[in-house]
């Protein structure tokens, strides 16, 4: 595993979640996308609760009116009812509003958060990629960003309603009874303790969860991307057995961290009814009698102690807060799962953002520039020709490298590269020959600076690598790979990639250049031809083909041929070595082929075993050596 893999596991959800309320305000700062809607959001919330509480409150007048008798004052009856109807009304359409402006704030939030996230994984260095798998990394962006946004959607709203509720009706009944509130201050201390104590021993479970989903998803896509090799070595067997290993942890953790939360909402319930029916009980001790009745209870506590009485009416409109205060408290309980999964899932996210980027510590920048009277200037002109600018000083790319005495271990521990030195003249082609794991892919990943080197040095034009802004680098370095990525979209446009500002007529002509002009002719829709998912409707030539016409239009000084025309036949290669000739004239090449009939004209042959390159050479020299390369060309040996 390369640098790196193991301290950003443990960092993304090995250990449990310590600062929950951190991480919320952390997601809270990204509302500021959404600063007016919010605000106006929030505001309706207020109304909503205020609304809906305060023709509550009216039902305490409505039962003295009805005390008195609906006769004696019917004009104020119909004007509360009238009162209470608008109020419900309110409520109706704030509660509308504010759901509809939370799912645009929650939408945006959303939003800008995969961009940060999308963002920061254009930074990461390659080994970051290499450690994990493709689910792995899309769990990312489903799972964890479907719980977020779950609680951005629907999770805060009710919170925010429930507590602007809970507020309120604390504050109303202050008005109508100090007991009564007294004995909602002990329901919400009770209801405090319980949720925390739960909370302790859900959270880290949550984590887990979110850790092993995404290990579920990272083995159900590589065997999805597998599955015509799991088909032909007959291992369905073995696959199902696999999954069900990944499947049976992944429920077992499930199962742990919702057994906690899963008893909230039924301990939230109990309590409610509870605490109404003690409500009930100690608001019928302290009911004061109608009056004109005789006070049955004279003589007591409650008879030296008139202001802790409350009034039929004031029972009546209490005992309704007490059931929205239980209501409320249960929709805080019912979002118990979703913020827990939530945080879980936001922990992740942010534990990628906050990853530390790809280090760039080079100032080297690449510049197009022109000859006027013998001398360099730099100019915003397509001119074909390019210079490194250093300390405002330019110097002509010409596309010489050179290792000196180059050292390489992907973890510190294994050697892969050993005392490597090599040079290669702008111009020349340069290949590597080699068994499988000798360490020619690794040589020109080091060239482009997806890995850094532990010894020695790279230089390029006489530049040491590390001084050149890996992008100005790599936008000088051309590279075909032995496996072929293509994109979603047309033929045009995948050809396109190599450089965004290439005219059509330049991609076609460097798809003749790769000879790919002939059978993309003949696709359905030729260069518009729509790419289908895994490039199905392409065979696998066919595809480097395109990769060989994408690095063609890129028209870089240097060339990198990774295993370029393996998946070509002999008879489509030897069509294609004329336009590979065009292709590489006055470019310096690396070519790394298993084929030798593909590396006999290069300039320089480097025969690689375990890291070292043990002879080097045309081909020619290299076969008088009657060495290794003499070995593999007259069949006494093999590559691997």
């Amino acid at each position: 595993m390369p640098p790196g893999g193991s301290s950003f596991n443990s960092k993304m959800g090995g250990k449990r979640a310590e600062k929950p309320l951190k991480t919320i305000l952390r997601l809270f700062r990204y509302y500021k996308n959404c600063t007016g809607l919010l605000i106006i959001a929030i505001v309706a919330i207020l109304v909503y609760s205020a609304a809906s509480n305060y023709a509550i409150a009216m039902t305490q007048d409505l039962v003295k009116v009805l005390e008195a008798g609906i006769g004696a004052d019917m004009a104020k009856y119909a004007a509360l009812l009238i009162g209470m109807a608008v109020l419900y009304a309110l409520s109706v359409f704030t509660n509308f509003l504010l759901n509809r402006l939370m799912l645009s704030c929650s939408a945006r939030v959303m939003c800008a958060l995969r961009k940060d996230m999308f963002e920061k994984m254009q930074t990461l260095p390659i080994s970051f990629f290499d450690a994990r798998t493709h689910g792995e990394l899309m769990s990312y962006y489903t799972n964890d960003t479907e719980a977020v946004n779950e609680l951005l959607h629907h999770s805060i709203t009710q919170i925010l309603i429930s507590i602007s509720s809970l507020v309120f009706v604390f504050g109303l009944m202050a008005k109508l009874s100090i007991s009564i509130v007294f004995i909602m201050i002990c329901m919400g201390i009770c209801v405090f303790y319980v949720m925390r104590a739960v909370t302790r021993r859900s959270r880290r479970n949550f984590i887990r969860q979110q850790r092993e989903l995404a290990a579920v998803n990272g083995y159900i896509e590589e065997m999805m991307e597998g599955q015509k090799v799991v088909k032909v070595f007959t291992h369905e067997e073995t696959a199902k057995a696999g999954f069900k290993v990944h499947n049976d942890e992944l429920c077992k953790v499930a199962t742990d961290a919702n057994t906690y939360a899963s008893i909230v909402g039924p301990l939230m319930n109990n309590l409610s009814h509870i605490f109404y029916a003690i409500t009930c009980t100690v608001g019928v001790l302290l009911a004061a009698p109608v009056p004109g009745e005789e006070f049955i209870m004279e003589g007591t506590f409650f008879a030296n102690h008139q202001s802790l009485l409350v009034e039929g009416s004031a029972l009546v409109a209490s005992l309704q807060f007490v059931r929205q205060v239980s209501n409320r408290i249960s929709q805080i309980s019912q979002q118990f799962n979703s913020i827990l999964l939530a945080l879980a899932g936001a922990e992740r996210i942010f534990a990628l953002i906050d990853m530390p980027a790809e280090v760039d510590e080079g100032t080297v920048t690449l510049v197009r520039v022109e000859e006027k009277n013998g001398k360099l200037s730099e100019t915003d002109r397509r001119t074909g020709h390019w210079a490194w600018k250093r300390d405002g000083e330019l110097i002509p790319l010409r596309g010489e490298v050179v290792f000196d005495n180059v050292d390489f271990s992907y973890d510190g521990k294994k050697q892969v590269l050993t005392d490597v030195s090599l040079y290669a003249n702008p111009g020349q082609k340069i290949a590597f020959v080699g068994s499988t794991g000798a360490g020619k892919t690794t040589i020109t990943n080091l060239i482009n600076r997806f890995y850094d080197i532990a010894d020695g040095t790279i230089t390029y034009d006489g530049i040491p690598v590390r001084e050149i802004k890996k992008s100005a680098l790599r936008s000088s370095l051309g590279m075909v790979l032995q496996d072929t990525h293509l994109f979603s979209g047309t033929v045009m446009e995948n050809i396109r990639y190599g450089r965004l500002d290439a005219t059509d007529e330049e991609c076609i002509r460097a798809a003749k250049i790769a000879n790919a002009d002939f059978f993309i002719t003949h696709l359905p829709d030729g260069y518009q031809t729509e790419l289908v998912a895994d490039c199905a409707n392409l065979s696998q030539g066919q595809r480097q083909l395109l990769a060989i016409a994408r690095a063609a239009v890129s028209d870089p000084p240097v060339l990198i041929l990774d295993e370029a025309t393996s998946s070509i036949d002999t008879r489509t290669e030897k069509h294609i070595e004329k336009g590979m000739d065009a292709l590489m004239h006055g470019r310096t090449v690396f070519v790394i082929a298993h084929r030798l009939s593909t590396v006999r004209n290069s300039d320089c042959i480097m025969v690689l075993e375990n890291g070292r390159i043990i002879e080097r050479g045309d081909h020619d020299a290299l076969l008088k050596q009657r060495g290794k390369y003499y070995e593999l060309c007259t069949g006494t040996s093999e590559l691997s």
